[in-house]
């Protein structure tokens, strides 16, 4: 019985680490290298293979000790706020056009005039670009809020909402508000930041309050 199940736990295995090899973000890639190991040391166990189980064993060590450096990483987040762009904002935008069309398809350059814009910056590297149009109400109806795949761990969110909250509160902005989400990863990413579906200007949106 345990032969037959024994060669799953191995596809599981190679699928995991396959996976890991595909995604762009650094904590997403050390979560499917772990999950790998742990299905090739149950295969090893199964087999009675001890190189296998040992060889990932040791791997998945590595890969706890990196997640913990990672989660652990004091990190230094910066709010720069600009107008309207520059050739910094220009080069950001052209570099990630594709990406971002997933996210906000309707998003034009244009559309940076006249909101309360700002990058992220974690480093000192640019992780995401903001852009709200704050209304007379206290809602700051988003244009564009990119992060960079390699930050899409939920820190710059948190940086955003919670830690600048008092930014938000001094350009009179009273809720976060999404008319329309395009990525059912976005979406999900807002649900962890506490956006709730309520109804804004007669239709259903994404909302946070900020006070």
């Amino acid at each position: 019985m345990l032969s037959q199940i024994a060669p799953w736990f191995g596809y599981l295995a190679s699928l995991l680490l396959a996976l890991g090899l595909l995604v762009s973000n650094d904590i997403k890639f050390r979560w499917l290298n772990s999950g790998g190991c742990i299905a090739f040391i149950i295969y090893g166990v199964l087999l009675n293979a001890i190189p296998i189980i040992l060889t990932n064993g040791i791997l998945l060590v590595i890969n706890l000790v990196w997640l913990y450096k990672m989660y652990n990483r004091q990190e230094l987040f910066e709010l720069l706020e600009f107008d309207s762009g520059g050739i910094m904002v220009d080069r950001f935008l052209a570099f990630y056009k594709k990406d971002i069309e997933k996210f906000f398809p309707d998003f034009r350059r244009e559309q940076l005039e006249g909101n309360l814009n700002f990058v992220v910056l974690r480093d000192l590297v640019i992780a995401n670009i903001f852009s709200a149009s704050v209304k007379e109400n206290g809602d700051a109806e988003v244009i564009l809020n990119y992060t960079v795949p390699k930050y899409r761990d939920f820190k710059v969110g948190r940086f955003i909402f919670d830690k600048e909250k008092k930014y938000l509160l001094s350009k009179g902005i009273k809720r976060i508000v999404y008319h329309t989400v395009a990525s059912r990863n976005h979406r999900r990413f807002l649900e962890v930041m506490q956006f709730a579906t309520e109804s804004v200007n007669g239709h259903q949106g994404l909302v946070k309050n900020i006070i």
